[in-house]
């Protein structure tokens, strides 16, 4: 029925002109409340539904989505994200949208910085960020208001309302699985190694704060302080040799660690260490398939990864932003990844099913 009718037949049923109804369609001009009203009831009564798709194509408009993403080597996870960007706007760009990447150290606040406002300047139609550092993300994103650049989050995201969409994990839910995987059946009295990976100027990383509270909130919530001892240590990205010494010297103090937690997505670190030092009593948790992960999961040195579909992520961004600002449709604002459980058992299953 939508097909057949005519903007002409609206406006003839509405009492309106063709100029009017075309207004009200593409969300342009000025209307009356009172014709805006009468046509929008003709269009529920028809239950008329415009061609967004075709009124894209005819407008021409070129949109530039601007995504400010840590920088990456080959097999990090972030190499997934950005894998799903690209495949996202190889599918959109007949719709006119193009997306710029800006990359970040993610180990630098001031690198963050500086990404910010190369984009800012740049002016794009939109931003894509992956918020790892919150407060730098807050100051950005009040140019981005006063600029009314709309803005989303990819990964992780900030306390704010006027984001237009957000994909990724919920960061807190997941350390709280976390804790429950590792400290289930633990023995009284364990040593529980809580890593976490130092950023310049003391900086914690968005994402991997949220999970660390995720966690404690597990354990405060079950008593845990009084059955087992945490330990909580720093180690530095870029800095193999200091990380062995160091690990090596927290075990020599502590006798009784029977199980650690690493809240990014560096496990396989923890899990070298352990193939190196012949450590085989140590139950270990981590997140993200990279392939180093994957394989001391599939040797037995990591327990449990927590996936969370980064591809998906940032495909469904891309899409999200497509459907409200090209084709003006509604959108959710919040959309949480599903918090996948993966061990050797079931790993196989989850890499090699094509949906």
């Amino acid at each position: 029925m939508s097909k057949k009718i005519r903007i002409k037949d609206i406006a003839t049923m509405a009492g309106v002109s063709e100029g009017t109804v075309d207004r009200v369609l593409h969300h342009r001009g000025e209307v009356s409340e009172k014709s805006r009203i009468a046509v929008q009831k003709i269009l529920d009564e028809l239950n008329y539904k415009p061609n967004i798709y075709a009124r894209s194509l005819a407008l021409k408009k070129q949109y530039t989505f601007a995504i400010c993403l840590p920088a990456y080597h080959q097999g990090d996870y972030w190499e997934a994200v950005d894998k799903g960007f690209s495949l996202a706007e190889s599918e959109f760009s007949n719709f006119h949208v193009l997306t710029k990447r800006y990359f970040y150290n993610q180990f630098e606040p001031e690198s963050f910085k500086e990404q910010a406002k190369k984009i800012t300047a740049d002016a794009p139609d939109a931003v894509i960020m992956a918020p790892i550092f919150s407060e730098e993300a807050r100051k950005w994103i009040e140019t981005l208001q006063t600029k009314q650049i709309p803005y989303g989050f990819v990964d992780s995201m900030v306390d704010t309302n006027d984001f237009l969409c957000y994909y990724g994990q919920h960061s807190f839910q997941s350390g709280w699985i976390a804790a429950k995987l590792l400290l289930e059946h633990l023995p009284e009295k364990s040593e529980v190694l809580l890593v976490r990976m130092y950023r310049s100027q003391n900086a914690i990383s968005n994402q991997t704060k949220n999970r660390y509270e995720g966690f404690m909130e597990y354990v405060e919530a079950h008593k845990l302080k009084n059955r087992y001892k945490f330990l909580t240590m720093l180690l530095q990205d870029s800095n193999p040799i200091g990380n062995h010494d160091t690990l090596e010297q927290v075990f020599m103090e502590n006798l009784h660690i029977r199980a650690a937690v690493i809240f990014n997505s560096r496990a396989y670190r923890l899990a070298q260490f352990f193939q190196e030092t012949d450590r085989t009593d140590i139950r270990l948790i981590g997140y993200d398939l990279l392939e180093k992960n994957v394989a001391f999961l599939k040797s037995g040195h990591i327990d449990y990864l927590i996936a969370q579909r980064p591809e998906q992520q940032a495909y469904l961004l891309i899409r999200d932003f497509c459907r409200k600002l090209v084709f003006g449709q509604e959108i959710t604002q919040t959309n949480y990844i599903p918090i996948d459980i993966l061990m050797s058992e079931n790993i196989d299953y989850y890499l090699n099913f094509n949906e």
